[in-house]
């Protein structure tokens, strides 16, 4: 009869116990070092030449998967998609098929708040400067803030149609297309506002605030806050120009879904 698990791992640790495993934890197990070993191996894999033939190292995708959690956890909440209760592990993976960051979030929380993080926060030789997600990742403020931190976004929008298409002001006119605009641009709330923005773009490249912080800061009463409605307007001229290349574009379409199709993978995976 096969070995039981508990049974391999008695042999293989001979006259360790438990108690001494949890104090050599306790003692030498950081935050810090474990983010720097993570470190080390991305630097160590992105020195391989096969991994280039995946990608270029310049786009990273970011999807959330489930895990089981037990009910009594600060984290812990029922999903109503994926069904029963667990947190979402939400992985940032490069296009040469490693993940550069990785988090816990709760269920109910929109993914996109945390979008931005991944890319903020690795400090590895990998360092892309395009992302891609799915529904779940994208939000107006979202593409405002992004485009202001030099990071674009490609995502894979379901039923794109619902979303409301921008035209710079009520005197332009497009041939054949026009039906898709159904508003304009405020460009005085952006001027008005665009150096506070970038002050605050300029806190989250120092480290002095993340951007989900930010993001559900400015969320919480977002119809009072004029920086919030500054990011979103913003965010209505990005998320506008990248829907009308989106729907026009049948490659950029194949390559947004190759690229979230790496990130599935990963998360079957793990």
């Amino acid at each position: 009869m096969a070995a039981s698990s508990a049974q391999r791992k008695r042999r293989s640790l001979g006259n360790v116990d438990r108690r001494q495993l949890a104090w050599i934890h306790w003692r030498h197990i950081t935050e810090e070092g474990l983010e720097k070993a993570i470190r080390e191996v991305i630097n160590a894999y992105h020195r391989f030449a096969l991994p280039k033939r995946w990608g270029t190292s310049k786009s990273a995708s970011a999807d959330g998967t489930k895990w089981d959690l037990y009910e009594q956890n600060l984290l812990s909440e029922y999903h109503i998609c994926y069904g029963g209760y667990g947190g979402i592990g939400y992985y940032h993976v490069s296009d040469t098929y490693i993940a550069l960051f990785s988090h816990f979030i709760p269920c109910g929380v929109w993914e996109a708040v945390y979008l931005l993080d991944g890319l903020l926060k690795s400090l590895s030789d990998i360092q892309p400067d395009t992302i891609h997600g799915d529904t779940q990742a994208q939000s107006t403020p979202v593409f405002g803030l992004a485009a202001l931190l030099g990071i674009t976004l490609m995502l894979r929008i379901r039923n794109w149609k619902d979303l409301k298409l921008y035209r710079p002001d009520k005197q332009t006119a497009f041939s054949h297309i026009g039906s898709l605009f159904s508003d304009t641009i405020d460009w005085p709330l952006i001027q008005a506002h665009l150096p506070d923005m970038l002050r605050v773009v300029l806190s989250i490249k120092a480290g002095r605030i993340t951007a989900s912080m930010l993001l559900r800061k400015l969320g919480t009463y977002s119809r009072k806050n004029r920086l919030y409605q500054a990011f979103r307007e913003l965010g209505r001229v990005i998320r506008t120009e990248f829907l009308l290349k989106y729907i026009s574009s049948a490659e950029m379409r194949t390559l947004i879904h190759a690229a979230i199709n790496k990130s599935e993978a990963f998360n079957g995976f793990s």
